[in-house]
């Protein structure tokens, strides 16, 4: 049973303030604030502000590895609520925004944040609508078509990055509203974790190798037209679904204003299909040079794969710098 979109109201964030759905400003929020601490705040939002009087089930749900996952079924319908005991609530904090952003566009489904906070006892929950998943991922033309819609419906005009920092994984990730694409990019993206590989691993060689990069991608952008549009940020089959409809939906965000290009930067583990691009394209024109910067994007990706998950990753990504090292002669 999905709990109804609109059951619930939306408390402001005082760093957001929340406009109208027709404003032409497509940075607005109308978010959860973060809850204050009580014995079980999660029980308590449900019995109050979830309109629900009885808890009848609370049940795991598999296929995170970094936090874990509930739903709750109550006489008000059911809850998803994630929880981690070691990470404070700023991790929630840029989910929750992520998927209100997303919502707001009207175009792709992702589940929508009701609250998060603090646990007493240490760690952070967030507490989201419940979608019945369907049996498969979907169609791919339509999950492209959706996709595209919402990067196109979504524009900053502060130019590229976020309003909070959030994760990528459970890797911390930069989103300093930046001008340039490609300033932000290699700076916020490759940079940083070109910089914690070396920091972890010490691993001189792709940081000297990949600041070479870094330093010589403007002429991958030659004739590009840039706009900072809204990213999921983490786009893989775990995060792609459909719900009973038959209607793609998108989960666990990272979510930023970037290149549109960006979002398949895990199409390495996303499974997209000719029918996918040929969707998405009829709504974002490809552009030129697509085919030589789909590797740049991949390259974040398998970056932080390593510095997650340690060396198993790092031949991939060291393949990808020297590539682009010999195709720039840099």
């Amino acid at each position: 049973m999905v709990a109804h979109l609109g059951l619930f109201s939306f408390s402001a964030s005082p760093r957001f303030p929340t406009l109208p759905l027709s404003s032409p400003k497509h940075n607005s929020y109308s978010i959860p604030t973060m809850a204050a601490l009580s014995d079980d705040p999660i029980r308590e939002w449900i019995l109050s502000e979830g309109k629900a009087t009885n808890i009848t089930r609370i049940s795991p749900i598999g296929g995170g590895c970094i936090n874990l996952a509930n739903r709750y079924d109550t006489d008000a319908g059911s809850f998803f609520v994630k929880t981690n005991r070691s990470i404070g609530p700023s991790m929630f904090e840029g989910e929750a925004l992520g998927l209100s952003s997303m919502y707001e566009t009207r175009s792709i489904r992702v589940p929508r944040p009701f609250k998060f906070g603090a646990l007493p006892t240490g760690g952070s929950y967030i507490i989201m609508e419940y979608i019945e998943f369907g049996s498969s991922r979907g169609d791919q033309s339509l999950l492209g078509k959706k996709l595209a819609e919402m990067h196109k419906a979504s524009k900053s005009e502060k130019g590229f990055g976020f309003h909070v920092d959030n994760t990528i994984g459970s890797t911390p990730q930069s989103n300093t509203w930046t001008s340039d694409w490609i300033q932000f990019y290699a700076e916020h993206r490759l940079g940083y974790q070109l910089t914690l590989a070396r920091e972890e691993f010490g691993d001189s060689t792709i940081y000297e190798k990949g600041q070479r990069l870094v330093n010589n991608i403007g002429s991958l952008f030659e004739n590009v037209v840039i706009e900072p549009c809204l990213l999921h940020g983490d786009l893989w089959s775990g995060n792609i679904c459909s719900d009973k409809s038959g209607q793609p939906v998108i989960l666990d965000p990272a979510c930023y204003y970037g290149h549109n290009e960006a979002e398949f930067g895990m199409s390495w583990c996303a499974g997209f299909g000719g029918s996918f691009y040929s969707a998405y394209f009829e709504v974002m024109p490809k552009q030129p040079g697509f085919e030589k910067r789909r590797a740049l994007y991949m390259l974040y990706h398998y970056l932080n794969h390593y510095n997650l998950f340690g060396s198993g990753y790092r031949s991939s990504a060291m393949s990808i710098i020297d590539d682009y090292l010999r195709m720039l002669n840099a």
